[in-house]
């Protein structure tokens, strides 16, 4: 491990006191930079304790004796005289980083006040800056052994998207793969609990709900979400927010009637009473998909697909489309 006791100014010549070496040595001055900043091998580094002077763009390691620690406390103006200048193949020019190596460009920027972020507007939140991280969606992917997606099932109330969910969630954790499930009610529990059953509720708890849903998949998970969304426009926007062919629409094609005769939760019955307003299906519409990309029919005459057997149709479409592998 590598322990820097203080980190370079806004200034020509800097000094990095006491730098410690142990046999971890490689990976953390990897990470720090040291290999590429000074052009020494990370490996040469091992056992001892050394500090690095950086003069006008230069480096200089001191290598010929070690450096005790409470020399740390009285370092300053003699520290020309504790470092010895090493041979020029050690000693590199400092290059600028390219973008890739943000690290040492945005540091150094930052504290001189230099070339100043683009920062944006966005909605109501102002003066904002997306901050990217060297580990992308494809590494995450790669770790994962699958590829991020959000499977949305949508349908009436009492469908069965939530048994559904549960049990696609159960096959793909069966053979390896990550999800999570974002139910609808579950989903109201907590971060939608602001939210009522109006229009304009709905639509907004739809939006969240989807842009809770591409961080997943953007994790690298399979999201399964399960929520009525009974509106065309607010699916359509959820599937705007992740790559192409990334957003999987199921359409659990259960007739109203069904659905009305199993009522699960007691809701049909209070719509039906004038308890409830604004019930899909009831007295608010419910507009089927128009191009999905799996729908899942079930009608008593061509019998009633077991939770599992649906479960394993999905699973074949992902299959097929490759997101079970990286």
């Amino acid at each position: 491990m590598s322990v820097v006791r203080s980190s370079p100014p806004p200034c020509s010549s800097a000094v990095l006191c006491n730098v410690e070496c142990e046999p971890s040595a490689s990976q953390a001055a990897e990470n720090l930079r040291f290999s590429k900043l000074c052009g020494i091998s990370a490996a040469r580094l091992h056992g001892s304790r050394k500090r690095l002077v950086l003069c006008d763009g230069r480096a200089r390691w001191n290598s010929l004796k070690p450096i005790k620690a409470k020399d740390d406390d009285d370092a300053g103006s003699d520290y020309s005289r504790k470092c010895s200048v090493m041979s020029n193949e050690n000693v590199k020019q400092i290059k600028e980083m390219e973008d890739s190596d943000s690290l040492w460009n945005e540091n150094r920027a930052s504290f001189s006040g230099k070339n100043p972020c683009q920062v944006s507007n966005v909605g109501n939140s102002t003066n904002i800056l997306w901050h990217d991280c060297p580990i992308q969606k494809r590494d995450r992917q790669q770790l994962l052994q699958q590829r991020g997606c959000v499977v949305w099932l949508t349908g009436l109330s009492g469908s069965g998207k939530s048994t559904l969910a549960c049990a696609l969630s159960r096959s793909l954790h069966a053979r390896g793969k990550l999800t999570y499930i974002l139910d609808g009610d579950n989903v109201r529990h907590g971060l939608n609990r602001d939210l009522s059953f109006r229009a304009e509720d709905r639509s907004e708890n739809i939006r969240r709900i989807g842009e809770v849903a591409k961080l997943f998949a953007d994790a690298g998970l399979i999201c399964i979400t399960s929520l009525i969304s009974p509106y065309q426009k607010d699916r359509d926007a959820c599937r705007a927010l992740v790559p192409e062919g990334d957003f999987i629409e199921v359409f659990i094609d259960v007739p109203l009637h069904v659905c009305e005769a199993r009522d699960p939760k007691g809701l049909y019955k209070l719509a039906r009473a004038g308890k409830i307003k604004g019930f899909t299906g009831i007295d608010d519409p419910y507009e089927p998909p128009s191009s999905c990309e799996i729908v899942l029919q079930q009608q008593q005459g061509n019998g009633f697909k077991s939770p599992c057997e649906m479960a394993e149709i999905v699973i074949s479409y992902l299959e097929e489309k490759g997101y079970l592998r990286a």
